[in-house]
């Protein structure tokens, strides 16, 4: 138990120094940044403390029209990201994918077989044409 004073107000001091090393000068609240760093290493757990509220609320506040390159908001974790997704969870890369199959099974076979009697591919259902709505099941 002892041990936790001496844990919790360096385990804060090392964050607020590492938050405050990636923080913008907007953030600063127009403190000059020598200034924050003598508060947070020579006031235990008072200086980190003020940092991280300090950082947190107003800093957002005289901020308030501009976007962060890190979010919305100073410290706000990333959404998720626009762009590739994974293959499987793709719906269009999976149709795209079966419709090859089907071309190359029906290229690569003798007349007659690969289709059905209809002339479609084996598996496929005449009107087949576009995107399925649904992943297609695994058979």
């Amino acid at each position: 138990m002892r041990l936790m004073f001496y844990v919790v107000p360096l385990a804060l001091a090392i964050y607020a120094l590492i938050d405050f090393s990636r923080s913008e000068p907007s953030e600063r609240v127009g403190i000059r940044p020598l200034a924050w760093l003598a508060l947070i290493v020579l006031l235990p757990v008072i200086g980190p403390i003020t940092w991280i509220v300090v950082s947190r609320t107003l800093g957002r506040s005289t901020d308030a029209g501009k976007r962060s390159p890190r979010g919305p908001g100073p410290r706000a974790w990333p959404g998720r990201r626009p762009g590739p997704r994974a293959p499987d969870d793709d719906l269009d890369f999976l149709w795209r994918l079966e419709q090859q199959r089907r071309r190359a099974r029906g290229k690569g076979s003798p007349a007659g077989e690969g289709t059905t009697g209809g002339g479609t591919p084996d598996g496929a259902q005449p009107g087949e044409g576009s995107p399925p709505d649904e992943a297609p099941e695994a058979t």
